[in-house]
């Protein structure tokens, strides 16, 4: 908790005298498309600089006991190459996830006959861009690729309690990050 306050002190110092030109908010419409709950804010530190934390959460079992479950955050720091919330950007971003899927293929080896419960850490670089739309809105569209580390309990699908086929490690290079987002601005 104290972190937390030391942070939003920080925030506010770097807004109340002038360097924090804006804060945003957001939602990444393709986590939306996943029923998976998400917000990112957004502050800039000066003109070309900003921090972006995003995060998402799914709770989901979906038909047939398929599951995307899952919750993660993914910290960004982001260069804007004209101004921040404005046009292209590159970011480095980080990411921790803990995860619960089942019966659905994803990247990293992971196939739709079994089911995976553990948690992943990694780093990215990002390319973005900001499409302005009026004052207080624009469209987000950024892209990302790096490293993932997952560490989890494989099972087969669907999932009986209690049989484990084995604890599994496993290291990915591809897409870490994707999104479209609708971007709200408060100055």
């Amino acid at each position: 908790m104290k972190k937390l306050g030391t942070i939003l002190f920080a925030l506010f110092f770097l807004h109340a005298y002038g360097y924090a030109q804006w804060i945003a908010v957001k939602t990444n419409l393709l986590y939306d498309a996943t029923a998976t709950f998400n917000l990112g804010v957004e502050t800039a530190l000066q003109k070309h600089v900003s921090i972006d934390w995003s995060g998402n959460f799914n709770p989901w079992t979906f038909s047939n006991d398929k599951s995307l479950k899952h919750w993660m955050v993914q910290p960004e720091l982001r260069y804007w190459l004209h101004e921040a919330f404005n046009g292209h950007y590159l970011g480095f971003h980080v990411h921790y996830a803990d995860y619960d899927i089942a019966g659905i293929r994803l990247p990293a080896g992971m196939k739709s006959d079994y089911c995976y419960d553990g948690y992943s850490y990694g780093a990215g670089l990002a390319y973005g861009y900001q499409l302005y739309l009026s004052p207080r809105w624009n469209v987000e569209f950024t892209v990302g690729g790096g490293y993932t580390y997952l560490e989890y309990d494989k099972y087969a699908f669907p999932k009986e309690e209690g049989w484990s086929l084995g604890k599994y490690r496993n290291k990915y290079w591809g897409v870490t990050k994707a999104g479209i987002s609708i971007v709200y601005l408060i100055n």
